[in-house]
């Protein structure tokens, strides 16, 4: 709240070319927006993905996950930049993208409902939120959630605050499209806004049910998710589950040493919204 009027002026000055030291902008250089966070929490606010993903191993979706979001806490000690090599031990953990968008918070109390907890948004970033699908199944069935099957995450170059969006920032959504390349091809241009079962304030509320959350505290909306499947996929793992259930049996595998994942939104202008994450997978 002291610093935003102050970086309004800085970039009206910077927009109208009387900056000084103004340089530049390199997404190769950038860190993570924030680099390190007090918390990064992540729903699943797509139920379309949670059903498709059930539908493949002929599961139902519990009647409470449309009530009640689901959402795991990951790591935020260590955040990738958006051009950052994506490093990992074994190409057999099943190497996945997930392109998701993430809001960042102000001070949140706790039982604040869902639409105030909409007006502690101050920033929205772009997220790859790296998966390791070999890893999953047996940490699960620990009943103790993701560790070590979820690796260090990775934000787009620039955070945005919501005005920047225009109407496409509406209910607590963004209306604009997610487009993930992967290897040089389009595997996934997913609409962001209207499938998405659970707002960012929903997802904020749901934190604040028994503790407050601290200003800088990222949370993400989970792989957007679309139930018209020409639109493709934002991760692979959907993909997986859609020939699971065409087929019998998933054909697509998971990410291999110096595969390239782009993920990017464009407004309605054809601007890049967050510029883009432009990561490859090393693998030793």
């Amino acid at each position: 709240g002291f610093l935003s009027p102050q970086l309004e002026d800085l970039y009206a000055t910077l927009n109208s070319g009387k900056a000084r030291h103004a340089f530049a902008f390199d997404p190769k250089l950038c860190m993570a927006p924030l680099p390190r966070a007090y918390q990064w929490a992540d729903g699943s606010a797509y139920l379309n993905h949670v059903e498709l993903v059930r539908r493949a191993r002929n599961s139902e979706v519990p009647a409470s996950f449309y009530q009640d979001p689901l959402m795991y806490q990951g790591g935020s000690d260590d955040f990738l930049g958006p051009c950052d090599d994506a490093h990992f031990a074994s190409a057999d953990w099943g190497i996945d993208f997930e392109s998701e968008i993430a809001v960042v918070t102000g001070d949140v109390e706790m039982s604040t409902g869902p639409e105030q907890a909409l007006e502690s948004i101050r920033l929205l970033m772009l997220v790859n939120d790296w998966s390791l699908r070999n890893l999953i199944p047996a940490e699960l069935a620990k009943g103790f959630g993701f560790f070590q099957s979820k690796p260090a995450t990775a934000f787009g170059p620039v955070a945005v605050t919501p005005d920047e969006l225009g109407e496409a920032w509406a209910g607590g959504r963004v209306h604009l499209n997610v487009e993930s390349q992967w290897n040089g091809k389009r595997v996934g241009l997913c609409a962001a806004g209207d499938e998405m079962t659970f707002h960012f304030g929903q997802l904020i509320a749901h934190i604040a049910k028994t503790r407050r959350v601290r200003a800088g505290s990222v949370v993400g909306s989970g792989t957007v998710s679309n139930k018209d499947w020409a639109r493709g996929y934002s991760c692979i793992a959907e993909k997986r589950a859609i020939e699971t259930i065409e087929t019998g049996a998933p054909q697509t595998a998971f990410m291999q040493d110096g595969h390239r994942i782009r993920i990017e939104v464009k407004g309605k202008d054809g601007h890049s919204v967050f510029g883009a994450i432009d990561q490859q997978v090393r693998v030793s």
